[in-house]
């Protein structure tokens, strides 16, 4: 199998975040893509974030549809804090050994890979996919880590999370920004500063 490891806050789930795993799920022939919602939530600004439990269950809601994505709870059954290496490790132990692992995450963040923890390891684990806006440039990354990584470019990632939290907090429409049962879970809890809306 080839399976695509999918990490992140999902501060909301939106769309960058599904077209991007059905893209690469698309080019690099996967059989499955999971996405993984982490414990942590770096506290960012003045909004507060979502618990993981609404981040767990927005994700489940976004990807209902598609027969080849799934959401593990696996660093959220954790807690505290979750590092890449430890992750891929236990898909790795449940998968097998046959099955290829790829690690899908923004660019930005593996221009940080060098800084993760037993990164060096991590390349024996999975291969990495680096999503970003079209025109990114992947630089500074040594080529020990450059072998084991994909750039891919995603039009839509120009949705980020902090805008729909931005958004929220001024009042202004997210619609079109995420699944639709995604912006009605986040008004019915009032998650990030929301107020109830009329559909």
């Amino acid at each position: 199998m080839r399976v695509g490891i999918m990490g992140g806050t999902f501060n909301p789930i939106h769309y960058g975040h599904l077209v991007t795993a059905e893209v690469v799920r698309d080019r690099f022939k996967l059989d499955r893509v999971i996405f993984v919602p982490s414990y942590h939530t770096p506290y960012k600004g003045r909004i507060h974030p979502a618990s993981s439990r609404h981040r767990y269950k927005m994700a489940k809601l976004a990807i209902e549809n598609n027969d080849y994505f799934s959401v593990s709870d696996i660093e959220i059954k954790k807690g505290g804090k979750s590092y890449t290496r430890d992750t891929m490790k236990e898909f790795k132990k449940s998968f097998g050994k046959e099955t290829k692992l790829f690690f899908i995450t923004g660019a930005d963040a593996i221009a940080q890979m060098p800084r993760w923890k037993r990164a060096k390891e991590l390349s024996t684990l999975c291969e990495f996919i680096a999503a970003s806006r079209p025109g990114f440039k992947l630089r500074r990354l040594p080529v020990k880590y450059q072998r084991h990584t994909h750039l891919i470019e995603v039009p839509a990632l120009a949705i980020s999370s902090t805008d729909i939290r931005g958004r929220l907090k001024k009042g202004e429409t997210i619609k079109y920004l995420l699944p639709e049962d995604v912006e009605k879970y986040i008004y019915k809890y009032r998650l990030y500063g929301s107020k109830p809306r009329r559909y």
